[in-house]
């Protein structure tokens, strides 16, 4: 295997099975005799953006690289059955329904995980034969923790057609990690002989930048050979947010600390958010407008509470609440409620238990300035305390404050009265950056639904 192996995989992954997935629908528009109206074409575009999200997560090309047939097929008929529920519930909710031909749909739903296995058949018979499964020698340059974290990932399965032979240091023994299962084959001067010799096809050099004279000499030496070199950088010791790499006016720039919500999944976070907060505001709309009326006349004050918060990149935004307590603080200082707190209204304990009183924030998700899924917003007071006393804590405003979060689900949901709580609560607000995914976002929605009803942690 060589470098332009891995692109191959990354097309069929996140463009080919999506375009088969669209080709598929128009076909079966033909054979039933349905026009291929807009809202087809609509219904294509969904197929494609919510396809390639879907197969990106379950990523079924793992067992394809590992020639597990079943496993395969398994997890492309998974993954249609995702991509068809969600087709489904976004139709629905928009109230697109009517507009489809249901013969045409039904065939394109049995007939679209065939092809999608008929393209695997193809090229499962290429693997077959030889082409996909030859492995590919690797030496590492660097007998260090990372390298061996990379040398675990390749053994665990991550990319069986690479084989280790060894590594090459300046290191004494005693400076060398613990854990080393492969031969050490010599110091870095003896690299580009044996590779010459024993025909290596890939070199990942494990070394710090300080050592950069001896990596460009390294480097100078493999130009006599016609193995692919890589280079692990060392700044994956650190720790990394949406880690990725890209070009800036045509230089190579690594992001470390990055939000999760570029490109495609700025587009699909935003539509998810539209389309869920619109149903769920029409659906409770008489609900919200009876909370109004019990606010109203239940104690003096208005009935939206608005309070300064933080939001996408630490701007200020004015976030909407039903009002459950007798003052509206919104200075330099605030204090949180808590149980037994004398400010809270009657009716206000109930919205705050039921989480009643945080509906008003849908309408902040369809201006844009909140999304449902994210890191809880917190009053500015709160955010310029904390700020000087957690570190990271204000990574957690690299995307847009939620309605509910990651650390909600998670039992931190509610009063934070110690410095501990709210450590915990910004570790799951990082830990959603770091591994965000439209899933994740699902399940959060699911978990929060069984947390509401429980009314856990809500003064």
């Amino acid at each position: 295997m060589n470098i332009s192996d891995l692109p191959v995989i990354s097309f069929f992954q996140r463009v080919l099975d999506p375009l088969i997935i669209m080709v598929s629908l128009y076909v079966c528009s033909v054979i039933v005799g349905t026009p291929f109206n807009g809202a087809m074409l609509i219904l294509m575009v969904l197929a494609f953006y919510v396809s390639g999200s879907v197969y990106s997560h379950v990523d079924p090309y793992r067992n394809w690289r590992r020639g597990r047939l079943l496993a395969y097929v398994r997890d492309v008929l998974g993954g249609w059955l995702v991509v068809v529920g969600v087709l489904w519930l976004l139709v629905v909710s928009c109230g697109l329904k009517q507009m489809y031909d249901k013969d045409a749909v039904l065939l394109w739903v049995l007939l679209t995980p065939l092809l999608l296995l008929l393209n695997y058949a193809a090229t499962w018979g290429r693997g077959k034969t030889g082409v996909a499964a030859e492995r590919s020698s690797v030496v590492i340059i660097g007998a260090n923790d990372l390298s061996l974290k990379f040398v675990d990932r390749i053994e665990s399965g991550a990319d069986h057609l690479l084989q280790v032979e060894g590594f090459f240091d300046d290191r004494t023994e005693d400076r060398r990690p613990p854990g080393m299962r492969h031969p050490m084959l010599g110091s870095m001067a003896d690299v580009a002989q044996y590779v010459r010799t024993h025909n290596v096809k890939m070199i990942y050099i494990s070394q710090p930048i300080s050592a950069q004279p001896r990596i460009r000499k390294l480097i100078d030496e493999l130009q006599d050979t016609t193995a692919s070199v890589y280079f692990l950088p060392d700044i994956y010791v650190f720790d990394l947010m949406q880690a990725r790499f890209g070009t800036v006016a045509g230089m190579p720039v690594i992001a470390i600390c990055e939000t999760p919500f570029t490109g495609v999944n700025s587009m699909v976070k935003r539509i998810s958010d539209i389309v869920l907060a619109t149903v769920i505001q029409l659906m409770l709309l008489p609900i919200m407008l009876v909370i109004a009326a019990m606010v109203k006349l239940s104690s003096k004050g208005p009935v939206i509470f608005r309070q300064r918060r933080y939001g996408l990149n630490g701007e200020e935004i004015i976030v909407y609440k039903f009002r459950s307590m007798t003052v509206t603080e919104d200075g330099d200082k605030v204090v949180q409620a808590r149980k037994g707190d004398q400010r809270v209204t009657p009716i206000g304990a109930f919205l705050r238990k039921s989480s009643l009183d945080e509906l008003p924030q849908f309408f902040n998700v369809l201006q844009g300035r909140m999304s449902i899924v994210g890191p809880r917003p917190h009053a500015v007071a709160h955010n310029e305390q904390y700020r000087k006393l957690i570190k990271g804590y204000m990574l957690r405003h690299k995307v847009k404050p939620g309605i509910t979060g990651w650390a909600q689900v998670n039992g931190l949901r509610g009063e934070t009265e110690t410095l501990d709580k709210m450590e915990a609560r910004i570790q799951y607000d990082l830990d959603y950056l770091r591994s965000w995914s439209l899933w994740l976002d699902i399940w959060i929605i699911l978990r929060t639904v069984k947390v509401v009803l429980k009314r856990d942690n809500a003064f």
